[in-house]
């Protein structure tokens, strides 16, 4: 049974709402305009933009002017790096890797016994530096998750400012059917959940690479 005490305390609470109701303040922040930019202007183009937030989160950004230096870049950077029989299911990149020579596998079962692996995405996003995946692409989730390295192949026009702006793309791209996962990457995996220590590679790839084709064109 409630006392008397906790009754005047409730019936406190629907004076005030009561007399809130009746007596409104008026709006702080009249006239504020909701759809506008809450961030500063970008005091570089896109792609400078993105190259700069992109490492710093530990991305590895490499610029190419075209597909032909994509392909030079990409057999460079694999015998640097020794990565070894790249995992792909793009069919036109399975065909550039072949043509600079570089291995390539497919099969599906063996996902799990390559470190390194190769996709498209959906778009970047420059101030964020976050590249965007969905569940709509051809590589799907275990090819970016599973392996310790992945390469993203992007061109200049899936460049974006932010993020309104990559919501936005995917809508026209999709005729606003948006894919059912859509998944933000900034940077490689990485964890200070153990004593607190920043770890990467605890839960997806240990290095992230971004490879940025210059192309005005789709």
């Amino acid at each position: 049974m409630a006392t008397a005490k906790e009754i005047t305390a409730k019936e406190n609470v629907y004076k005030n709402i009561r007399n809130a109701l009746i007596d409104k303040m008026d709006n702080p922040f009249y006239g504020v305009d909701q759809d506008a930019s809450v961030y500063n202007l970008l005091k570089e183009s896109n792609d400078v933009t993105f190259a700069q937030e992109f490492t710093k989160v530990s991305g590895k950004f490499v610029y190419c002017e075209s597909v032909d230096d994509l392909g030079k870049k990409l057999k460079y950077i694999c015998f640097e790096n020794k990565l070894q029989n790249i995992f792909c299911f793009e069919d036109d990149l399975k065909q550039l890797l072949d043509e600079y020579e570089i291995a390539v596998c497919d099969d599906k079962t063996k996902i799990l016994e390559v470190n390194t692996s190769i996709s498209y995405c959906e778009c970047l996003v420059a101030r964020l530096g976050s590249v965007v995946v969905s569940s709509k692409q051809i590589s799907g989730r275990r090819l970016i998750a599973l392996p310790e390295t992945h390469i993203i192949v992007a061109f200049t026009w899936q460049l974006v400012e932010d993020l309104k702006d990559a919501l936005a793309f995917l809508k026209e791209k999709y005729q606003k059917k948006l894919p059912s996962s859509i998944t933000f990457i900034t940077g490689p995996s990485r964890t200070a959940d153990i004593e607190k220590t920043l770890v990467l590679g605890a839960h997806g790839p240990k290095e992230l690479f971004v490879f940025l084709v210059e192309a005005n064109d789709k």
